[in-house]
């Protein structure tokens, strides 16, 4: 468990600088000197280059993962990725942001790779318990980083924030590089070198797979929808912009708090009735509590759908992981995570631009309302194929 604890750390880390920054970057597009009346085209934009640029080097990275070693891998994106936030801190206008991102883009995959390495420490029915603590991680992250990230904003302004973050993916990076052990596969099959579509023809055969491919897709899109508007949300529904961030931040963290005393709960439901089954119960409750944060009722209301939204949403993603692992052998593992990577980011490169657009023809709560229907959606699409059919795990 020595790995799991340690890659959890890091990656606690690693989420803390993503939502310090993440929830923020339309006040730093504000403060670039992007006019109101299109802030939300550009948020948009730079979001969705990263995700693009990373969804399509997604699947080379978990090749190299699976060939070259997870732990190389690991290290090379830690570094790359705090050097890309170091040079955001010093861009001067929306263009510099939108290449500094694209390069963010490139460097990542941090996480595809600290997460297979955690499938890999431990033994086979105990890979919902880790991946379980690797979520608490991210939970964790999610509620210091937005916070954080809001009182620094509110003291000294965005680009400060850009330079802490560097720093810690630095020690990061050194953590894996001194104390991280590069798991052994056991009895597994060797690795072998495949070509992309040779992986691709793999998972097509497998219906579980690519079922489990666009439930990332659009999990990922639901939670971008979201993001880069939630301080302009916030902002409207306080009627001015004045200490937006920060509020937005505290939302966050609030939700996200609320999250890790759930995140343990969904695992061991997972693994002890379906792991199908607890998305289907997750993606529910997410998507009914995000319909209802679409009435602007104040902040209050806002504030404490977001409590329940946080004790339902966290048990979506690593209760997909768990199952990703759970059909996939070891061997391939990287190369699988790899491509749920890729779901991820191109889920992640339409949410926003999908949101800017709903945004800029209709109105910010219209965007929770499409994405709580699309989720229950997916939820009753899920119970369809995979619950009801007895074919979840």
């Amino acid at each position: 468990m020595r790995n799991v604890w340690l890659l959890t750390g890091c990656m606690t880390g690693l989420s803390i600088c993503y939502t310090m920054l993440i929830p923020f970057l339309p006040v730093y597009l504000l403060e670039l000197g992007v006019g109101h009346d299109s802030v939300a085209i550009w948020s948009g934009v730079v979001f969705s280059i990263t995700f693009f640029v990373a969804g399509v080097m997604a699947p080379i990275w978990g090749r190299m993962a699976d060939t070259k070693g997870k732990k190389l891998m690991a290290i090379r994106a830690g570094i790359l990725i705090g050097i890309s936030y170091i040079l955001t801190g010093f861009v001067q206008d929306a263009w510099q942001l939108f290449a500094t991102r694209a390069l963010m883009g490139f460097a990542n995959g941090f996480m595809p790779a600290a997460m297979t390495m955690v499938s890999l420490s431990v033994p086979k029915e105990k890979t919902g318990t880790a991946l379980g603590i690797f979520q608490t991680g991210l939970i964790v992250g999610n509620v210091i980083g937005p916070l954080l990230g809001g009182l620094i904003e509110a003291v000294v302004g965005m680009r400060p924030v850009f330079f802490i973050a560097g720093g810690v993916l630095f020690i990061a990076s050194a953590v894996v590089f001194f104390f991280v052990k590069e798991p052994h596969m056991g009895d597994a099959q060797p690795v072998k070198t495949t070509s992309f579509r040779e992986d691709w023809n793999f998972v097509k055969g497998r219906k579980v797979l690519t079922d489990l491919l666009w439930l990332y897709f659009i999990m990922q899109a639901a939670i971008l929808m979201l993001q880069p508007i939630l301080a302009l949300y916030v902002g409207q529904l306080q009627g001015t912009m004045e200490g937006a961030a920060l509020l937005a931040g505290t939302i966050l963290s609030v939700g996200g708090l609320a999250g890790t005393v759930t995140t343990n709960i969904w695992a061991a439901f997972g693994q002890r009735k379906g792991y199908f089954k607890a998305v289907f119960y997750a993606l529910c409750g997410t998507g009914i509590f995000l319909f209802l944060q679409s009435m602007p009722f104040g902040i209050t209301w806002f504030g404490s759908l977001q409590i329940l939204v946080g004790c339902f949403i966290v048990g979506v993603n690593p209760l997909l992981s768990a199952a990703l692992a759970h059909y996939t052998e070891p061997a391939f593992r990287g190369r699988v995570f790899g491509m749920a990577t890729t779901a991820n980011q191109f889920g992640c490169m339409v949410g926003p631009l999908f949101a800017s657009g709903v945004t800029t023809f209709f109105g910010i709560q219209y965007v929770f309302l499409v994405t709580g229907v699309l989720l229950m959606f997916v939820a009753y699409q899920v119970y369809q194929r995979r619950v009801k059919a007895a074919d979840a795990f």
